[in-house]
């Protein structure tokens, strides 16, 4: 099963600044709830941070090791 994850992201000084929104059955849905945090502080100010993913449920996202910015 597919599902679309929202996020909206602004970006800081200091770094970015994510927000997991939620996770829909249906990109519509998704269109929906930004639709609706539009009209928000925060939101209304970065109306571009807004981003619709694609994932499949019950497979790996991240399949591979990482390092830090520090390393």
């Amino acid at each position: 099963m597919i599902v679309f994850m929202l996020y909206h992201t602004r970006a800081r000084a200091n770094g970015d600044d994510d927000k997991l929104i939620g996770i829909y059955t249906t990109r519509q849905k998704a269109e929906a709830a930004i639709e609706k945090l539009l009209p928000l502080p925060g939101f209304r100010d970065h109306p571009a941070g807004f981003g619709i993913f694609e994932h499949a449920l019950d497979r790996d996202g991240w399949t591979e090791g990482f390092v830090t910015a520090d390393e």
